[in-house]
């Protein structure tokens, strides 16, 4: 009944056709005056995160000692792909309105359940890795689920997933690390290709591919659709629960590929690694300029939130700035980084309502 309701009277299909036609194709298409200024607010927020890069590097240049090494650049590349890889999974849950704050103990996690799988598991070096991949998405579609089923906030299924998998992490191993074996594979996955970080070279293919799919993707549009206007985005025909279950069972994925990634670069799983890194991606997504409201985003903003906090991280190592007064600096730039996309979202808003 309610199918037929909308199909008849000339006003109400207008609506919907309206609505379809308008909601999925807005990322990539302006239509309007609100479009073209967030166009420009997204790309001089880019353009003002290329500047403070290129600042940190004159000032860090000249100041902190290696800096500019080739070995510290090649470092700093590893370090962007741990927080890399996976935020490009959250900037597309975090356009869609969602959150999650799982990644750094689903990271570790999966660098014990290689290690495990590989060695005391007898799984062998691709079931092992296989298995680690497999894992990672059911306990993201498994996050998924229970927001898209039960409308459990995002925050809420995510932080019982955090403490859940850090807890198991943990409690496998008594805490200990776990030895990786010394073969071709975990060496090409924790070495280099043609002198560039194995896992640099993973982040750069897995953001070409993400940035695609945001983009030029039904897929992609439909995200954007569902963060913008859920209610909208389900008239128009879009599944906003599969979308979600999908985005988080993608976040799972690449938590596991950094955790695999992660073990062979240390020789071993360790449960009590990445702590602390699902800051990180957030702090790197939020600067990006992806609107914590949802509905905003890029990955190329992210991108080079990447590379701002990696920099920053760097710079403070290398001048010697004591390792608990660096969480200080972090903390002060997520906050400063969410106030700033409070000011852009309410701002936005108020366009809108004009």
């Amino acid at each position: 009944m309610s199918n037929s309701s909308h199909q008849t009277g000339p006003a109400s299909g207008t609506a919907s056709s309206s609505t379809s036609q308008s909601s999925p194709t807005s990322p990539s298409t302006p239509t309007g005056t609100g479009s073209t200024r967030s166009t420009k607010t997204r790309r001089l927020n880019e353009l003002g995160l290329l500047a403070a890069i290129a600042l940190l590097y004159i000032v860090l240049g000249s100041t902190a000692s290696g800096f500019l090494s080739l070995d510290n650049q090649l470092g700093m590349l590893r370090d962007a792909a741990t927080i890399g890889i996976a935020a490009w999974g959250v900037t597309l849950v975090i356009i869609a309105g969602e959150i999650d704050i799982s990644i750094g103990p689903a990271v570790a996690f999966s660098s014990v359940l290689v290690a495990k799988g590989v060695g005391a598991w007898g799984l062998g070096t691709w079931g092992g890795i296989l298995a680690t991949l497999a894992l990672g998405v059911a306990w993201g579609a498994l996050a998924g689920w229970l927001v898209a089923r039960f409308t459990v906030p995002s925050f809420i299924a995510t932080l019982g997933l955090w403490s859940v998998l850090g807890g198991l992490g943990l409690y496998i191993t008594d805490a200990l690390p776990v030895a990786l074996p010394d073969n071709a594979t975990f060496r090409l996955l924790g070495g280099s290709i043609l002198g560039i970080p194995t896992s640099a070279v993973v982040m750069l293919v897995l953001f070409a591919v993400f940035a695609y799919v945001a983009r030029y993707t039904a897929y992609g549009r439909s995200v954007y659709a569902t963060g913008g206007n859920a209610a909208a985005a389900r008239l128009a025909g879009i599944d906003t629960g599969r979308i979600k279950v999908i985005l988080f069972a993608t976040t799972g994925l690449l938590a596991a590929i950094t955790g695999i990634l992660l073990a062979a670069r240390l020789g071993s799983g360790n449960g009590g690694a990445a702590a602390g890194l699902e800051f990180d991606v957030i702090a790197a997504v939020v600067i990006g300029g992806t609107l914590l409201a949802g509905g905003r985003g890029s990955l190329l903003g992210t991108l080079l939130g990447v590379a701002f906090i990696t920099v920053i991280a760097n710079g403070l190592v290398l001048l010697g700035v004591d390792s608990f007064f660096q969480n200080v600096v972090r903390g002060v730039i997520i906050v400063g980084a969410v106030l700033v996309n409070v000011a852009i979202s309410r701002r936005e808003r108020a366009v809108r309502t004009v």
